[in-house]
């Protein structure tokens, strides 16, 4: 049994501010070792629940923040960018059995810690097929393409609410309860790595892989807080305006509309303004 983990860090335990979670800040120093802990954690319960292979897909921003020296011998990690499936890459392979989304958080116009879709802000809203989409929710459907199952879900407490939307079946494990978006009330490290090695070892029952779903076409809706993002975004083949600030693409697989998403998200990265957005 092979078992993907995608780590994100904005649903980390301990995190709550942006300085948190950005490469070179202090306070990113010291929450990489909780958000490490997190992963450790998982890492420890998918072998007790018979595991025989973990990679772990750093999927939070440089995609460089975790301990690799602090990681259980039996693991292995991918790291750095960048990745034909970013935040899900190893799962196209056919040797994965379940994905473990840690870390996650909900989505951009949500109510969540650190809320954002993709980029932290200026995305203010992600649509699939009409429903209001979380980076859980589009990760959930690329996976599903490959007949993965999501089997553990980490995050805040509304993370988990919104994990039942796309992974209704999954292990969810809350490190953290939603005050605002930049405020939670923690549990401790220890504490949290207790739940989640727990819920790890339950989940890997859930690794039983399944036929490729075949969901598409595949609508996406993003809208940002400048015209000009929009605009950029056009840039992309079959990317158009859809609206005041919206744009809209439409692809048949899920691989393609998420290599969309983020070549949308770089364009739209390039085409702002330190101060103006």
């Amino acid at each position: 049994m092979k078992i993907l983990i995608s780590a994100d860090m904005e649903g980390a335990t301990g995190v709550t501010w942006p300085a948190d979670v950005m490469p070179g800040a202090a306070q990113w120093e010291r929450c990489r070792s909780m958000f490490t802990s997190d992963v450790n954690a998982a890492v420890l319960g998918f072998f007790d629940g018979g595991a025989d292979e973990v990679l772990i897909n750093e999927a939070h921003s440089t995609m460089r923040n975790l301990l690799l020296e602090r990681l259980d011998d039996r693991a292995q990690m991918l790291t750095g960018r960048h990745k034909a499936l970013s935040m899900v890459e190893g799962v196209q392979h056919g040797d994965v059995d379940g994905v473990a989304f840690l870390g996650y958080h909900t989505g951009a116009g949500m109510e969540g810690v650190l809320a954002h879709t993709y980029l932290a802000n200026s995305i203010t809203g992600v649509w699939l097929n009409g429903v209001r989409a979380s980076e859980g929710l589009l990760n959930a459907h690329v996976v599903a393409e490959f007949g993965v199952p999501v089997v553990l879900v980490t995050g805040d407490d509304l993370t988990c609410e919104d994990a039942l939307g796309y992974a209704p079946g999954a292990l969810k494990v809350a490190v953290k309860d939603h005050v605002s978006r930049y405020a939670a009330v923690c549990r401790t490290p220890a504490r949290t790595a207790a739940e989640i090695r727990a819920a790890a070892k339950q989940a890997a029952a859930l690794a039983v892989r399944h036929e490729p779903a075949r969901g598409g076409p595949f609508t996406v809706e993003l809208e940002f807080d400048a015209d000009q993002l929009s605009m950029a975004a056009t840039v992309v083949p079959g990317v158009a305006l859809s609206g005041e600030r919206k744009v809209a693409y439409t692809h048949e697989t899920m691989y393609e509309t998420i290599r969309t998403f983020k070549a949308v998200t770089t364009i739209v990265s390039a085409a702002m303004e330190e101060q103006y957005g």
